[in-house]
């Protein structure tokens, strides 16, 4: 069952979501319903692969390193600044 939800975004924000949604033939609705997936999705680590596993913990980054920004910032430069 589908609900309505109101969002507060930057006004830019939006315009460059609606732009990538329309060129992807995707509803702004449904980036947002699969990213809200991506994010709730708690997948265990009996699931990760050998390979995967073997990669964790193999990277040291800095004490102050973003993970959050880093990955927007990633994502961002991809999809909305073509």
């Amino acid at each position: 069952m589908s609900t309505k939800l109101t969002l507060t975004v930057e006004k830019t924000l939006i315009e460059r979501a609606k732009q990538f949604a329309r060129k992807s033939g995707r509803s702004l609705s449904e980036l947002v319903e699969h990213y809200f997936e991506y994010l709730t999705n708690e997948k265990s680590e009996s699931e990760l692969s050998p390979q995967l596993k073997s990669l964790v913990g193999a990277v040291s980054l800095p004490p102050d390193f973003d993970e959050e920004r880093e990955l927007r910032t990633a994502l961002e430069d991809k999809h909305l600044r073509s």
